[in-house]
């Protein structure tokens, strides 16, 4: 039987997976569903919340990159099944509802349920008010990312915060959430976090070095006192998914030293501001799982702190899915590239090429263009010198800067790099032989 997004097919077994978890959360009150949604930051997010809260419970999580869609991978992460091989096969969709039926009558085997929702077109998140009631919901950003599908960023901000409408308590990032959106804000039980001094839950950073991370103290409402604790991620918005953990750590009664020892787990997601050995005693800031405005700005102040490398080079793959602002953003992110700062600018996509690549020139950037991420890659090599500090950020369709990554990347770490399946290799391969082609 065909099965797509509107197929007779998905929808049985949507509705029967919704009633399934109607049941499990009926069978086991106990459990706590956390839920995590925003334009960026969903899997960082998740997992810091992991982390921290494993220190006292069982956590069962969400994995983000599974065989099946969103609407189906939530229901099927809160009943603990692993999606079917085939999803056009009613016989492994049978398979997965007897194992529901097993799962909801069997003993309760974790305490807490952690859910990333992809929200990336308009009225996706009505599909969660069906089955879901977040014990916490926590909305890591409001961004660009999807203004393509939404129209308009408003329009983004109303359908994200939308999940303080069916969640018990939900948490806002006060960094990245504009405060223009509190109208829609309609859950009285809510908070914030971050790093802004405004916020409820938040960090005070006393001092920061590239390999150790940031140190400082942490405020929240539960505490009496603030209490010291070390993060070892890179780029202050990269403290912004572990401040959510700790606010959601805090709301279930988590100690201080809890807290310490979850933070003391927490590593940067593969492609997210992770720091990677680079050949010829260089350093890279693999930040290729996906890009907007707000992402890449923020990599590259990051990259600026590696003041005393003898070279710093920023890769920038295109931002996707800005619709009409494409241009205007590509250009704000040329206009940050300081002559001053780096070496070179090295660029991947049209939209770089057209709009961030002229911007950068004329701030007095050396600007190198490239078709492909492999192309980008090679370039690279012949102008690094050692203990060069080199930034990659882009987006995922046709950048696949991680393939540069690879190129500049001391071959132990491979293993780090994202999107390394059979599968995406084949996609990618398909994509750069078009290049060759058209040599």
């Amino acid at each position: 039987m065909q099965y797509d997004k509107g197929s007779m097919l998905k929808k049985y077994v949507q509705s029967k997976l919704e009633k399934y978890v109607k049941k499990y959360v009926a069978r086991h009150p106990d459990v706590k569903i956390i839920v995590v949604t925003g334009t960026v930051g969903k899997t960082s997010t998740k997992r810091a919340i992991a982390d921290v809260l494993s220190s006292r419970f069982r956590i069962r999580m969400h994995e983000g990159e599974v065989a099946v869609d969103s609407e189906l991978a939530v229901p099927l992460a809160i009943l603990g099944i692993t999606p079917p091989q085939d999803v056009g096969s009613i016989r492994e969709w049978r398979s997965v509802f007897k194992t529901a039926r097993r799962h909801i009558a069997s003993a309760t085997d974790t305490d807490v349920i952690i859910v990333e929702l992809q929200i990336d077109h308009p009225n996706t998140m009505a599909i969660y008010t069906r089955y879901l009631v977040p014990d916490i919901a926590v909305v890591t950003s409001v961004s660009s990312e999807y203004i393509e599908q939404f129209g308009s960023i408003e329009s983004v901000a109303q359908e994200e915060l939308s999940i303080s409408g069916f969640s018990r308590q939900v948490l806002i990032n006060r960094d990245d959430v504009d405060g223009r959106f509190a109208n829609l804000e309609t859950n009285p039980n809510f908070s914030t976090y971050g790093t802004s001094g405004a916020a409820e839950y938040r960090f005070e950073q006393q001092d920061f070095a590239p390999y150790q991370g940031y140190s400082g103290v942490i405020i929240a409402p539960e505490y009496p006192s603030p209490f010291p604790v070390t993060i070892n991620v890179v780029g202050e918005h990269s403290i912004r998914p572990v401040m959510a953990a700790v606010a959601v750590a805090a709301k279930m009664m988590l100690t201080p030293e809890e807290i310490r020892k979850g933070i003391d787990l927490i590593r940067s997601v593969p492609g997210r501001m992770q720091l990677l050995r680079g050949i010829g005693g260089t350093i890279i800031i693999d930040d290729t799982y996906t890009s907007n405005p707000s992402t890449v700005s923020a990599a590259i102040q990051v990259l600026y702190l590696f003041d005393q490398a003898p070279q710093r080079i920023a890769l920038i793959g295109d931002m996707h899915n800005l619709g009409q602002s494409s241009q205007i953003e590509h250009e704000k992110i040329g206009a940050l590239c300081d002559p001053n700062m780096l070496a070179w600018v090295v660029t991947v996509g049209n939209d770089t090429q057209n709009y961030l690549a002229p911007i950068a020139r004329q701030r007095g950037c050396q600007v190198k263009c490239c078709r492909t991420a492999v192309e980008a890659g090679e370039f690279i090599r012949t102008v690094t010198e050692e203990g060069s500090v080199i930034l990659a950020t882009g987006s995922q369709d046709n950048s696949y800067l991680e393939e540069a990554v690879k190129i500049l990347c001391d071959m132990t770490e491979d293993k780090e790099l994202v999107r390394q399946s059979e599968a995406w290799m084949a996609k990618k391969n398909e994509f750069f032989s078009q290049f060759s082609e058209q040599k």
